[in-house]
C-alpha cells in the first residue's frame, strides 16, 4: 500500500515523463478503477474495454493533478475515470444508475441543502464524508454518477454552455475542470464577482435579473461576467 507522500512523489516524476512512475500509480489505483468499472458493467460492453477507459481517465488525472488542489489524488481522479467511461457509454445509450446510488444521492443532496440553509454555505467534501461515514472519493462517485443538480456541468448559461465549459480550454474541459477545482476558484473571487457567478450559474438567474439585484445595467453584468470567466480560465491553464 503506497502512502500519500509516495504517490505525490511518483506523480511529480510521472509528470516529468517517467513512464515507470506512471505505471506504478496505475497499478496502485487499479482497485479504484475496477470498483468504478464494476458499477458500469453491462452485457453490451466488454469488461476489459471499460478497464482501458478507466485507466485512460486515471492517466489524465496523473497528467493534470496539481499539488495545490489540497485533495487526495484518488478523490481528484474519480470524476476523470467516470468521465471517460460515461462518454463512451453515452454514445450507445448504456448508462444506468443503480437504485443504491440514487438512494445515496438523494440523502446526500438533502444533507447539502440542509447544510446550505443552516450554514449559509455549501458543505465541503470532508463535511459530507463525516456525515455519511463514506470516503471522499465515494462521495464524488455518487454525485458524478447521479448527476448532482447544482453542478459545474449543468446547463445554466444563456448560450447553453456550462460554467465548466466556459472557463475551460475547449480541448481539455474534462481533463482539468472538476467540481473541487472550480469551488476553490469561486471561493477566491471578490464578493461581487462571486455573487455574479453564484446567481448566474447556481441560482439560474439571467443577466438582467442579476443586474437588477446588483443595481447595475445588464451590459455591465455581461462585461463583468466575461472578465470573470476569462480570469478563471487563465487560472486553470497549466504553468
Amino acid at each position: 500500500m503506497l502512502q500519500g507522500d509516495v504517490i505525490l512523489a511518483l506523480i511529480i516524476k510521472a509528470q516529468s515523463g517517467c513512464q515507470k512512475s506512471k505505471g506504478e500509480i496505475v497499478t496502485h489505483n487499479m482497485p479504484l478503477i475496477k470498483s468504478i468499472v464494476n458499477r458500469y458493467r453491462n452485457r453490451y460492453v466488454e469488461y476489459e474495454d471499460l478497464i482501458q477507459l478507466g485507466t485512460l481517465g486515471l492517466v489524465k488525472a496523473i497528467n493534470n493533478f496539481d499539488m495545490s488542489y489540497e485533495v487526495q489524488f484518488s478523490t481528484y481522479a474519480v470524476p476523470l475515470i467516470i468521465g471517460e467511461i460515461k462518454r463512451f457509454l453515452r454514445d450507445d445509450g448504456s448508462i444506468k444508475v443503480s437504485r443504491v446510488i440514487k438512494s445515496q444521492y438523494v440523502k446526500i443532496n438533502r444533507f447539502i441543502n440542509e447544510f446550505r440553509n443552516r450554514e449559509n454555505k455549501d458543505p465541503s467534501l470532508p463535511d459530507i464524508s463525516k456525515e455519511f461515514k463514506i470516503e471522499e472519493s465515494e462521495i464524488v462517485f455518487i454525485l458524478e454518477s447521479a448527476k448532482y443538480p447544482i453542478s459545474i456541468y449543468q446547463e445554466n448559461d444563456d448560450e447553453g454552455l456550462t460554467i465548466g465549459e466556459k472557463i475551460a480550454d475547449k480541448t481539455t474541459t474534462d481533463d482539468i475542470v472538476d467540481r473541487l477545482v472550480l469551488k476553490d476558484l469561486i471561493e477566491n473571487l471578490s464578493e461581487r464577482d462571486k455573487k455574479i457567478i453564484i446567481l448566474r450559474y447556481y441560482r439560474d438567474k439571467t443577466q438582467g435579473e442579476v443586474a437588477k439585484e446588483l443595481n447595475v445595467s445588464q451590459v455591465q453584468i455581461s462585461r463583468l461576467e466575461s472578465k470573470i470567466i476569462t480570469r478563471m480560465r487563465s487560472a486553470l491553464k497549466p504553468e
